[in-house]
Parts: structure tokens; C-alpha cells; sequence
């Protein structure tokens, strides 16, 4: 029963920012914002307390945020530190508690249901233990379940004032979720998105206790199975358990350019780079692929997806990328401008443990990329490509046309 539980959820403060202000002490208490350049299309991952008072916020253009904020100071990210941090603070959960469930780089949840001590001794121990071991601010909500406990978290920061981190901790005690909800605004409800919280409005709910006073049966005929399990949220009841471990189901690599690509040699170049990734991030993971898929978009964001399904699944590079290009000349025409390029693949599953005689050259492919996405992981992206990749990097150099791996 949700009475017996004993749930935490944890959010690291700005975190790709906290560790950028450990890599640089100078930025302490400055407006500042991770992500890519203003002049270009540059996208604010996480931004400092000290920004967020201009009105800065993660997800809005670094041109928009600097307009905002005129004294702003772009970082550019790095990405090996934040999952190094990421790491260490994930281990301290783990000898916490037995169920801990990562939801993201700087987010998850714990079940100290069993533990024996509070959950809220628990808490506060682990908040100062990660800020005084590894110097990130990091904030909790404890309740019965993960919904409120998620629900109280974002509460307790956004009641936070002034421009440092908040390293709040917010407890919901078993009995009082229904209560603690009920003010909040709808939106704030997992489940409901602005479609569905303009249609709650039509109907006068626009708090979460309106919602949970809602009739079952009404809101199934209304908003059909959806509607009923937002009801029964918005009653502070959520049986999920802690999940600790998730099988992947695709591997994607996409990228926006700071300029739209007309060139055919650069996106070929930039779609046989991607596949690279995608089959080294497979062969890392033990998996093969049966589909890929392509996304293009255009600079009027018009978003194109075209995928196939392969004869037999792999993790090959070059295969990946015949059909990735094949499916890319079905949308691409000539001189097209092109904003965002990105493969993925899907379908995964466990290559065969017993193989054929006439497997070996499939199993010589896994061993190498497995050994591509070592050597990738611990030295970057840049420290090897295929003889492919090389040839097209000169053609790009001299205007050439690449040539298409695979003798094609």
C-alpha cells in the first residue's frame, strides 16, 4: 500500500551549470547559460539562478536569452564531466537504497521504504553528503509514491527565492497527497499537457483538487481511458514501482546546423558520421537493430521521418548507413537546404550467442566496433574514423563529392 512506501526523488540544482562553476570558480553567482552560441542556433541546456532572474530558461534560444540578458555569458557544454558527476552521484544513491531508479543525467528515484531510518533523515543525509563530497546542490521530495513525490519536488523549487541554488526538501507525509495537490494548478499533473488542461478550463477545473473531485465515470466518457487515471492522480494515487532497469528501444544521433547544408558532400558526410555513433552506441550495448530511420527538417521546420526495416538486423556501420542514405535520397533533391539531419535505429534485440560458419565476418564487425566505442568513450568522438570517413573529409576539403561507402 502507498502508506507503507517510502519514496524519494532527487534533482541535481542546475547541474550542468553547478559543474561548470567547479571547472570554472569565476562563474559563481554570474549569469551564465550551457548550450550553443547566440549567433548561431544555439540552444540553452541549463542556465544559472543568477540568469533565471533575467528570465532565462533551459530550452529557449541562447539568441533569445542574450536579448534578455545582455551581460550573459554563454559556456559551451562538457558533456564527459556532466556524465562523470552524473556517475558519482548515482553510486551514492545506490548504497542508499537496493531500488533506485535513474530518470535522466541529474534526476531519480529511490525506494527507502525499507531502509532503516526515516526517509526524511535519509533525505537530508544524502543532500549534505552530495554537496559536501561533490560540491553539487542538489533538491528532494519525499512522499508515498513517485507522482507526488516528483510533484513535491518541483513545489519546493520553485518556492525557492532569491538567485543561488535551492537545495530544497519538500515531505509530503502518507495520508496528506490528496491535500497537497489540491491547490496546484492542473498543468502541473503528469498526464495533463496544455491540450488537455485547455479543455479541463472549458469545463471550470483548472486546480488539481477540481480535477480529483471529478466523477469517474464522467470523465470516461468524456476524455475516455485518459481521463479516468488523471482523476485518480489528481487523488494523489500512483502504484508504479521503482524500475531499475529499462531496456532501450532505439539509438538515434541528430543534428542541428548553425547554418542551413545544401551541400550533398557535408550532409552525406554529417548522415555517415551519425551511423558511425549509432553503431559504436549499439556495439557498446550489446545490441542489434532491425529498422533504421532517418529525420530531416527544413527551415520552415517542416519535419520529415522515413525508415525501413532491414533483411536482417545489425550493428554494421556501413549497412546502417546504405540505408540511411537510400532513405535520404527519397526526400533529399538537389541544393535542398537541410536544418536538422539525425539516423536511429530500433527493433533492437541480442545478437545470436551461437553462430554460423558463415557469421564470422558480422562477429569481426561487433568485436570492432565494441573496440570503437571504447576507445571513442575514453579518449572522444575524434580519436579514429573509418578509411571511408577519411576519403570523405578530403573531398569535403578539396568540393569533391564523397564516395559512398559500401562501393556504391
Amino acid at each position: 500500500r502507498d502508506s507503507l512506501r517510502a519514496i524519494i526523488h532527487l534533482d541535481l540544482d542546475a547541474f550542468f551549470c553547478a559543474v561548470e562553476e567547479q571547472r570554472d570558480p569565476a562563474l559563481r553567482d554570474k549569469p551564465f547559460a550551457v548550450g550553443g552560441r547566440p549567433e548561431g542556433r544555439g540552444v540553452v541546456s541549463s542556465c544559472s539562478y543568477a540568469a533565471r532572474a533575467y528570465g532565462v530558461h533551459s530550452a529557449m534560444p541562447m539568441a533569445q536569452a542574450v536579448r534578455l540578458c545582455p551581460n550573459l555569458i554563454v559556456v559551451r557544454p562538457h558533456f564527459e564531466s556532466y556524465r562523470q558527476a552524473s556517475r558519482r552521484v548515482m553510486a551514492r544513491l545506490r548504497a542508499v537504497a537496493e531500488r533506485v531508479e535513474q530518470l535522466s543525467i541529474d534526476e531519480a528515484f529511490l525506494d527507502v521504504s525499507d531502509h532503516p531510518r526515516p526517509a526524511v533523515e535519509v533525505a537530508r543525509a544524502l543532500q549534505a553528503d552530495i554537496w559536501d563530497s561533490l560540491g553539487l546542490p542538489c533538491s528532494l521530495g519525499i512522499a508515498s509514491n513517485k507522482l507526488v513525490a516528483k510533484i513535491a519536488n518541483d513545489v519546493g523549487k520553485a518556492a525557492s527565492q532569491g538567485g543561488a541554488s535551492p537545495r530544497a526538501l519538500t515531505v509530503v507525509p502518507p495520508g496528506e497527497e490528496a491535500a497537497f495537490l489540491a491547490p496546484l494548478p492542473v498543468e502541473m499533473l503528469w498526464g495533463v499537457g496544455p491540450k488537455t488542461a485547455r479543455k479541463l478550463a472549458a469545463l471550470g477545473i483548472t486546480t488539481i483538487g477540481e480535477l480529483a473531485r471529478c466523477d469517474d465515470v464522467e470523465m470516461l466518457r468524456r476524455f475516455g481511458q485518459h481521463g479516468f487515471e488523471i482523476v485518480h492522480r489528481a487523488r494523489g494515487e500512483d502504484n508504479r514501482p521503482i524500475v531499475t532497469h529499462r531496456e532501450a528501444k532505439s539509438v538515434s544521433q541528430e543534428v542541428t546546423f548553425a547554418r542551413d547544408v545544401q551541400s550533398e558532400a557535408e550532409l552525406l558526410h554529417t548522415l555517415r558520421r551519425q551511423t558511425e555513433q549509432v553503431a559504436a552506441r549499439l556495439a557498446k550495448k550489446g545490441l542489434i537493430a532491425r529498422t533504421v530511420k532517418i529525420k530531416i527538417r527544413w527551415p520552415d521546420f517542416t519535419t520529415l521521418t522515413r525508415q525501413t526495416t532491414l533483411k536482417s538486423p545489425t550493428a554494421e556501420a556501413q549497412v546502417i548507413a546504405r540505408a540511411a542514405e537510400d532513405l535520404f535520397a527519397q526526400v533529399w533533391s538537389r541544393g535542398q537546404p537541410v536544418r536538422l539531419l539525425g539516423v536511429g535505429v530500433s527493433g533492437l534485440e541480442k545478437p545470436p550467442r551461437q553462430l554460423g560458419l558463415w557469421d564470422h565476418n558480422w562477429e569481426k564487425e561487433h568485436r570492432l566496433q565494441q573496440a570503437i566505442a571504447a576507445l571513442r568513450e575514453r579518449f572522444g568522438e575524434d580519436v579514429l574514423h573509418r578509411g571511408a570517413g577519411v576519403q570523405q573529409q578530403d573531398d569535403l576539403r578539396t568540393g569533391g563529392t564523397p564516395k559512398s561507402s559500401g562501393g556504391r
